[in-house]
């Protein structure tokens, strides 16, 4: 007599072609993400050291203003008078009253450029500028 063998066989078969697909989608768009938020921090400011520093946020509401060490002001990559910083800033407090601006200033630049930046940043509507630091080596 024939007893046929009626053990189940592994039905579970796992493809990891399309996972595989998924994680190389998945990297790629955070490579590109985080190249394009690096422009503010390709120009060449030495920032100043502090022990409690942080990294800069990706927030997109942020406006980055940087001042090089010859005191020149730069947002966005491009250099802006003072007048065209105080319309810049206006512009952005009328459209989002809870606009959040980050200073980044050389730390070899005199600490009047920073504050001029400052100033303009208050007399424009931001409430709390903020300064930008990194960790000492």
């Amino acid at each position: 007599m024939l007893i046929e063998d009626r053990e189940l066989e592994s039905g579970i078969h796992i493809d990891f072609v399309p996972m595989a697909d998924v994680l190389f989608n998945l990297l790629i768009f955070f490579l590109l993400a985080t190249t394009i938020a690096q422009v503010e921090r390709e120009m060449r400011i030495a920032l100043p050291f502090a022990s409690s520093s942080g990294p800069i946020s990706a927030v997109l509401r942020e406006l980055v203003v940087n001042v090089d060490a010859e005191g020149r002001i730069y947002v966005s990559g491009q250099q802006v008078a003072a007048e065209e910083l105080r319309t810049i800033v206006s512009e952005a407090v009328a459209g989002n009253a809870d606009q959040k601006v980050t200073v980044r200033g050389d730390r070899t630049t005199p600490y009047a450029n920073v504050i001029a930046v400052l100033d303009i940043c208050k007399a424009a509507g931001i409430q709390e500028p903020y300064l930008d630091t990194v960790l000492p080596d």
